[in-house]
C-alpha cells in the first residue's frame, strides 16, 4: 500500500540549517507518543538532542521550541513510498516517490548546512538531488550517526558527542 508522509516538511522562521531523514516510521497511527518527527519510541533521536542541548523535550512543542531556536528545519527525503516487510527499515522502502518540495525549500531558504541522519539519507540525496548540490555548492552536506538502535556500532554517548560537535549552538 502507498504511503503519503504524514507530516509534511517544518520550517522554522529564519532557517538556516535543515535535518534530512528518510521517511515517517511505521507506527504513527497507533502510538500516541509518536506525534512528530523522529518520536518512535525506537528511536534515539531526541535523547540525543536532550542530552546534546541539555533539555527536556517531553512535547511536540517544546522540540518545535528548539528546533526554531536552531534555527533547524526538518523534512524527509522520501513523500511517497511502500513498505516491503511493513516495518520501519529504509531498505525496506519501495515505489519511491521523492519530496521534490526540497527543491523550493532550499530556494525560498539561506539554508547553509543540510544534515542528514544516516549514510543512507545522504546517499539517496546524493544521487536523487543531485541537481539542488550542484545549484547549492556553497551548502555544506554533514552526515549524522544514525539515531537507529540498530546502528550500534556507536553508543548512545558516542551518538551524543557527534551531535554535539556538530550541530549547531542555541543562540
Amino acid at each position: 500500500m502507498l504511503e503519503t508522509h504524514p507530516l509534511g516538511n517544518f520550517t522554522p522562521p529564519n532557517m538556516r540549517y535543515l535535518l534530512l531523514g528518510s521517511f515517517a516510521a511505521k507506527g504513527m497511527d497507533t502510538d500516541p507518543k509518536y506525534d512528530w518527527y523522529y518520536s518512535s519510541r525506537f528511536n534515539q533521536f531526541w535523547r540525543i538532542i536532550e542530552k546534546v542541548y541539555s533539555v527536556q523535550l517531553l512535547t511536540k512543542k517544546s522540540k518545535i521550541e528548539l528546533f526554531s531556536k536552531l534555527e533547524i528545519g526538518i523534512a524527509d527525503i522520501i513523500y511517497q513510498c511502500e513498505r516491503v516487510k511493513n516495518n520501519s527499515l529504509d531498505t525496506n522502502l519501495t515505489n519511491i516517490v521523492w519530496n521534490e518540495s526540497l527543491n523550493e525549500l532550499l530556494r525560498s531558504n539561506k539554508i547553509t548546512r543540510i544534515y542528514f541522519t544516516s549514510k543512507f539519507v545522504e546517499q539517496k540525496y546524493r544521487r536523487h538531488f543531485k541537481h539542488l548540490i550542484t545549484e547549492f555548492p556553497h551548502i555544506e552536506l554533514v552526515t549524522l550517526p544514525s539515531p537507529s538502535p540498530r546502528y550500534a556500532s556507536m553508543s548512545l554517548q558516542d551518538k551524543t558527542a557527534k551531535y554535539k560537535e556538530l550541530l549547531p549552538e542555541i543562540k
